[in-house]
């Protein structure tokens, strides 16, 4: 590889698959320069129509397609035809991976299965995702992240802000896409095992493991025997340093004291309260938490007098942490996500955004793609059929025989 080449140029990959969670492992692969090709059926990957849906926010652009499936090439298949999947399998013998979230009897019955494609290409690495993993009673059950990753895991219960009150629900994608990435690990260590040893291989990742890794603290603690608490009323938390608030200007922010101790030493200051360190209600750790509730009143006090921009100065100047609770509209104006890379800036016709949510990793001394638009539903297809060595002829034949669907 030359110096000027993306880490993963030269790598070909077929992502047969559909909405967010498995097409975001080769999202972040176009990133680092793999050629990726999205075979959609003739009817087309059904999230294209997840943005019209009530309640998605309204954009002329498909702001969903260009985060998990831009930079792709797109082609049209019919697998349920013989004439569709030869012309998959075709693409198989040169490819270095291929992507499905398919349930297992679309698999089998599209002829999709690992060990339908093994044998035609033993080098290759097959990366399957799936709602519940691939064994186990409930393998092969139908599930989205919120089901799968946020209601199964624990997530939705613990976080809701009223202990009686509704579990909370997730945002779309929320859980989708820290299972891609899961997926693309498995994916890369297994290209790293191939390059030492020559064999491809199937590796997974389900949205069920993710949300118990993401809820892994609690979800441990309740392996280990542990009875894992309800969160408490913000008005009755138990620890005022770990709490969020309210400012004049109706913004909130959160505090986190991981090392409350130590926070302490600088908080009151920082609050224009020195006196509350010479408090005895509030003098040690032990204290603060028996008298809890005195404290976030005082503190509800002193922060509704305030604007949110007071509040942040100060606590900035004191080196106190603490997260403002962001409008997500507010990632375009953000200062800190540009020129960290966390979103990056478009610039390609076609795109429809001046920035792009960019994938969360970088390796030094190597080039990301910059984003490109994501295909139209098969809008490469008779490009990518004359490189797979069909002419006029043979595109013909296929499209004769239903490989292509009505359309194309």
């Amino acid at each position: 590889m030359n110096d000027d080449a993306m880490i993963l140029d030269g790598i070909k990959v077929l992502d047969v698959a559909s909405f967010i969670a498995g097409p975001v492992s080769t999202t972040v692969m176009a990133d680092f320069g793999a050629q990726v090709i999205k075979v959609e059926p003739p009817v087309g990957d059904g999230y294209r129509l997840l943005s019209g849906l009530a309640g998605m926010p309204k954009a002329e652009e498909p702001y969903h397609m260009l985060v998990d499936n831009r930079s792709k090439r797109g082609l049209c298949l019919d697998l349920t035809t013989d004439a569709g999947r030869e012309v998959l399998y075709g693409l198989v013998k040169d490819a270095d991976v291929l992507v499905t979230n398919y349930m297992p009897h679309v698999r089998e019955k599209l002829g999709l299965r690992y060990e339908d494609l093994a044998p035609r290409n033993p080098r290759l690495i097959y990366g399957s995702m799936s709602a519940y993993g691939e064994t186990g009673p409930e393998a092969g059950q139908t599930g989205f992240d919120t089901t799968a990753y946020w209601a199964r895991s624990g997530l939705m219960d613990l976080v809701r802000p009223d202990p009686d009150g509704d579990p909370a629900r997730s945002m779309p994608g929320m859980g989708d896409h820290p299972t891609g990435l899961a997926l693309l690990s498995a994916i890369l260590l297994a290209l790293l095992r191939r390059e030492r040893t020559g064999k491809g291989g199937m590796v997974h990742s389900s949205l069920l493991a993710n949300g118990y890794w993401s809820n892994a603290y609690m979800a441990q603690a309740a392996l280990c025997g542990a009875t894992v608490p309800q969160r408490p009323l913000r008005e009755s938390a138990t620890n005022a340093l770990s709490n969020h608030y309210r400012c004049r200007d109706g913004r909130w922010f959160i505090l986190t004291a991981a090392n409350e101790a130590k926070e302490w030493e600088r908080f009151p200051t920082a609050v224009g309260r020195p006196d509350l360190a010479e408090d005895p209600r509030f003098a040690s750790q032990e204290a603060r938490q028996q008298n809890v509730v005195a404290l976030i009143a005082i503190l509800d006090g002193l922060f509704a007098a305030e604007d949110l921009e007071h509040w942040r100065a100060a606590f900035r100047e004191n080196r106190v942490t603490v997260g403002i609770v962001s409008k997500t509209e507010e990632i375009y104006r953000n200062e800190q996500a540009i020129a960290s890379g966390a979103v990056v800036p478009g610039g390609v016709p076609g795109l429809g955004s001046e920035y792009i949510i960019d994938s969360p990793m970088w390796v030094e001394g190597s080039t990301k793609q910059a984003p490109l638009p994501p295909p139209e539903h098969g809008e490469h297809t008779l490009e990518i059929l004359a490189e797979a060595g069909y002419d006029e002829a043979g595109i013909a034949d296929l499209r004769a025989r239903g490989a292509l669907g009505p359309d194309q």
